[in-house]
């Protein structure tokens, strides 16, 4: 290809480009301009050449800078990313929201030339109109929501707000989230611009509109004389910061600027935004100077037939003639303007996804100051200072419309961030269990912890801990709190341990709410006639009756095909108004979250007002609610909903189920709980995440940290991550459940299970004197034993076995003390491997932390590289008896299973009743691998007695009871309330640990 120079002289230029006819193209460099200018033309017929579209040849002029067909040529190629996104992560489409107040006229045609931008590229736009009386916190509330909203990348607030009220605009701006700040007109993206960072913020559209512009024209910026007219925050000011920062000199000029046209003379390139029709003259115009006007004003014209044209602050077509290039008006800046925000919003869209789709966190750990002896827990505890929560999740990949902080150490992550991460591959599952528990204590929940920042901190594999959220009975009582220990906690360990962000009350209102509808309701049938009893139910208002969406559901259940009150028939009247409750058949109780022995029996109905409707019941513990079960296996909104309202509370006289629907209190018990689902965000000690939600008892219910917290968990971790999931007291029970129950809720498979032992535990086990607490620990437990750990090594092999049934790989970690021998853990780890488990490793992580867990790490990171062949020992379809002779002869280790004649009525009930094909959850001591907590070690030839069994319709499971249990603990002689008080000065808990 030629490259000619041809000088300013419009004869000379024709007479070359005839000489050029035979060119197929050519290049063309005016004399004068640099090699940046030079522009490319080609030969399309014999005496035509076709100029590129942004450059309009004019005679004598300079060129005209078209933004319309610039910001044509950038829809398009944005069109094509988005194109891609959305074939890179299927479901996903960027949003964008623009928010207006009032109606005015120019606003609507900007917004809809957005709107239409949009739809263009293929983004999702949403117009939200508010009327002009919208005051200032009512324009917030709707921002914030719209912040809050995942599917929505890009905020606009449409400039001005035709509002009656007066709005500060600028407060307005910064409330949208910077990150979803598409205009660029939040102070945060502002400053980013005004210190030089622009690169990861957003652009200011119309300023950068500009600056692609300018970019067009081929000028070279660095080292340009720049003058921009104008200082707004919309365009001046920020126009002025990118010209500088991309090397330009700058001059800022304004309406108060003195001998402006000399200074605009001085322009190479001029940048006009001053809201001043023809402004700027022609002369002032240096000759070959760039000038962009992104004034757009309305004169008189009376040559249009609207009376009016639209005019820009230069002087065109005085300017033209001066300047090199030239943007029009309309067709210049205003079709940047919008193109640079749809440009923000795909770039918005793109750092979202790319969030979601990152695998590595950039997790900042904190350091351990480790001492010797070690300090007591709460005295770590307190030495170390958490990350503000908001950081933490940020780390982790939560955004901050995914996390609602309770303070600055704990927060609350919305489930529906599920939805966003539903194709992202989940981590590798880890269960966390022990062998049958003694007094001593096995140091589970520490395991767990260790074990997490040793994955984190020491291998840094992104590493999450699920952990249930423990009762206060324990904690005012004796065992104390479950946040682990020593150098493996969670932190701060006295919000985990007491009220944290109040789903244990939630679940204690919503139970008793439900107990109270019963009692009520049983007393209102009982004194009501039924006309009078259904024209309370269903009352009229205004005249008219209406039925609720819950008693409509109550009509399909009872197969009444009507929607009419008014049309029901007296036998119908009588079946919908009347559940007929059998008190005898009441499994409801209340709860509180306090141990105290003398709830366990009461009488209610006692005052005058209720004579003759008297009953005996009970309380139990919170953790042992049906409620709590149901939070811990449930999967989402509707599937709660669903659950809450299936829970059966007793039988009618009839001997059919009475549910919290029928009783018409599920809907209440989901608004009570509407917090509660959300899993609770923490972190250990060395600052890796924990998720503490949920506590189901494990004796009665299932044991086991919630179903969400792990879905959850798993996709943040990504495929190459960690997430470690505690079950409840000894494997038979805590991890039993697990796989048959919560795995079956959740749809997920454990791919290895880390079994916690102690030296001093397996001595119990294998016959060492008993252990009191509060006493001295006997000298057998001090002192060297090797016997005495082979003995009681039965107990962990028969877990070790439990655990291979199910088709996994088992890692024990020997948590170890102090008094323990190198002869003893020799032993212990030769046993272990030699009895089917794939390691079994010495753990301090009490003492040091991550470092006293990283051998254990190494070891489940190689076990879960194993292949795993999960599978369940039973099927659903078998029989409720059968499925109990699985547990108790797999599991348990019975000989036979004995089955009381109350027990047998039960199951043939439930049978009938269709719930057969339920999972079993064995309600048993979780002192002996049997139903005698005084038989240690693995007990065989033992007669499993199954005294009852009960539904828990809502959680989805049979719960038979092996034996006598207690769903209320009492308090001791001496509960650790004597210890705990407030320091008045510090304002610290004192004495809890």
């Amino acid at each position: 290809m030629r490259s000619y120079i041809l000088s300013d002289s419009k004869q000379q230029t024709l007479h070359c480009l005839r000489l050029f006819l035979n060119e197929v193209n050519f290049i063309l460099r005016v004399e004068g301009q640099s090699r940046a200018q030079e522009r490319t033309f080609t030969k399309v017929a014999s005496n035509s050449f076709v100029f590129p579209k942004q450059f309009t040849a004019m005679e004598e002029t300079g060129q005209l800078l078209s933004g319309t067909e610039i910001a044509k040529n950038i829809r398009a190629g944005l069109s094509e990313q988005v194109k891609q996104l959305k074939e890179q992560y299927p479901g996903f489409t960027p949003g964008l929201n623009i928010i207006q107040v009032g109606a005015r006229e120019d606003s609507n045609v900007y917004i809809r030339m957005k709107m239409k931008a949009a739809e263009e590229i293929g983004i999702k736009a949403s117009h939200v109109v508010l009327p002009s009386s919208t005051t200032q916190a009512e324009l917030i509330r709707v921002l914030n929501k719209i912040n809050l909203d995942p599917s929505v990348h890009g905020i606009i607030v449409q400039m001005p707000l035709d509002s009656v009220n007066k709005i500060d605009s600028t407060l307005i701006t910064d409330s949208v989230l910077p990150s979803k700040d598409v205009d660029g007109l939040n102070t945060i993206n502002q400053g980013k611009v005004a210190v030089g960072d622009l690169v990861s913020g957003f652009l200011p559209c119309t300023p950068n509109g500009c600056m692609e512009l300018i970019k067009r024209t081929g000028v070279k910026i660095e080292g340009s004389q720049a003058v921009v007219i104008g200082r707004s925050k919309i365009v001046g000011t920020p126009a002025a910061e990118l010209l500088k920062w991309h090397h330009a000199t700058v001059t800022v000029c304004h309406s108060k600027t003195k001998n402006l046209p000399e200074l605009v003379a001085s322009a190479d390139i001029l940048v006009v935004g001053i809201g001043q029709p023809n402004m700027v003259k022609g002369d002032w115009i240096k000759q070959g100077a760039v000038v962009i006007d992104c004034g757009i004003n309305s004169i008189a014209d009376s040559s249009k037939t609207s009376g009016s044209r639209l005019v820009g602050d230069v002087d065109f077509e005085g300017a033209k003639t001066k300047a090199s290039w030239i943007t029009p008006v309309p067709g210049g800046v205003g079709p940047m303007t919008v193109a640079m925000l749809m440009k923000n919003t795909v770039l918005a869209a793109e750092k979202a996804v790319s969030k979601l789709a990152n695998t590595q966190w950039n997790l900042s750990y904190l350091p351990l100051k480790l001492s010797e002896p070690v300090p007591r827990d709460i005295d770590i505890a307190r030495s170390q200072t958490p990350k503000n929560i908001m950081e933490l999740a940020e780390e982790i990949g939560l955004s901050v419309a995914d996390v609602e902080p309770y303070g600055a150490t704990k927060a609350k992550v919305n489930i529906k961030i599920l939805e966003r991460l539903v194709d992202k591959p989940i981590g590798k599952y880890v269960i966390v269990c022990g062998i049958t528990p003694t007094p001593l204590g096995e140091g589970k929940s520490t395991t767990t912890i260790g074990l997490s920042q040793a994955l984190g901190a020491h291998l840094k594999k992104n590493v999450f801990a699920c952990v249930r959220q423990p009762s206060q009975g324990p904690t005012f009582g004796i065992k104390g709190g479950a946040a682990g220990g020593g150098y493996s906690q969670v932190i701060p360990m006295e919000e985990f341990n007491l009220h944290l962000t109040g789903d244990i009350h939630a679940i204690t209102a919503a139970n008793n709410l439900l107990a109270a509808q019963i009692e009520a309701r049983m007393f209102h049938e009982a004194t009501q006639s039924d006309k009078a009893l259904y024209a309370r139910l269903v009352p009229k208002d205004k005249g008219t009756r209406k039925f609720s969406a819950i008693q409509l559901r109550r009509l399909t259940k009872l197969g009444i095909n009507k929607v009419d009150p008014d049309s029901l028939t007296d036998e119908e009247i009588r079946n919908f108004a009347r559940l007929d409750i059998d008190p005898a058949t009441i499994t409801w109780q209340r709860v509180m979250d306090t141990n105290d022995r003398f709830l366990r029996k009461i009488r209610v109905g006692l005052s005058d007002t209720e004579k003759g409707h008297e009953r005996d019941c009970q309380f139990d513990i919170t953790v042992a609610s049906e409620i709590m079960a149901v939070l811990a296996l449930t999967t989402g909104y509707s599937d709660f909903r669903a659950r809450l309202g299936q829970m059966v509370v007793a039988s009618s006289k009839q001997g059919v189920p009475i549910t919290a629907d029928d009783l018409g209190a599920s809907g209440a018990l989901m608004v009570l709980l509407k917090d509660a689902i959300h899993p609770n965000l923490m972190q250990t000690l060395e600052g890796t995440p924990v998720f503490v939600h949920a506590g189901p008892f494990a004796n009665i219910a299932h044991g086991n940290s919630s179903v969400l917290a792990d879905q959850i968990a798993l996709r943040l971790v990504g495929s190459d991550g960690f997430v470690l999931t505690e079950a409840g007291f000894g494997a038979d029970i805590g991890m039993e459940k697990f796989m048959h129950i919560k795995c079956r809720a959740s749809g997920l498979k454990p791919d290895v299970v880390v079994l916690v032992a102690t030296v001093r535990a397996l001595k119990m086990h294998g016959g060492g004197p008993q252990v009191v607490p509060g006493n001295p620990i006997p000298a057998a437990y001090i002192e060297p034993n090797c016997e005495l750990v082979e003995k009681g090594f039965s107990n962990l092999k028969k877990h070790i076995e439990n655990i291979r049934k199910f088709g996994l790989q088992v890692v024990v970690a020997i948590n170890r003390f102090t008094t323990d021998s190198e002869d003893e853990l020799s032993l212990l780890k030769r046993l272990c491997k030699d009895n089917g488990a794939f390691d079994a490793v010495v753990c301090s992580h009490w003492a040091t932390g991550s470092q006293g867990a990283a051998d254990l790490a190494e070891a489940v990171v190689k076990a879960a590289e194993q292949p795993s062949n999960f599978r369940y020992l039973y099927n659903l379809e078998q029989s409720i008896e059968e499925k109990i002779d699985v547990i108790a002869k797999e599991i348990y280790g019975a000989e036979k299973v004995e089955i009381s004649p109350a027990a047998r009525v039960q199951i043939d009930r439930y049978k009938a009743q269709g719930f057969n094909d339920f999972p079993i959850c064995m309600a048993k001591t979780h002192l002996s691998l049997s139903h005698d907590p005084t038989l240690k070690g693995a007990p065989t030839g033992f007669t499993l007695p199954i005294r009852e069994v009960r539904a828990s319709v809502g959680a989805g499971f049979l719960y038979p009871l092996v034996g006598t249990m207690s769903t209320m603990p009492g308090l001791p002689t001496r509960p650790a309330i004597f210890d705990i008080d407030l320091n008045l000065e510090t304002g610290n808990i004192e004495g809890l640990f």
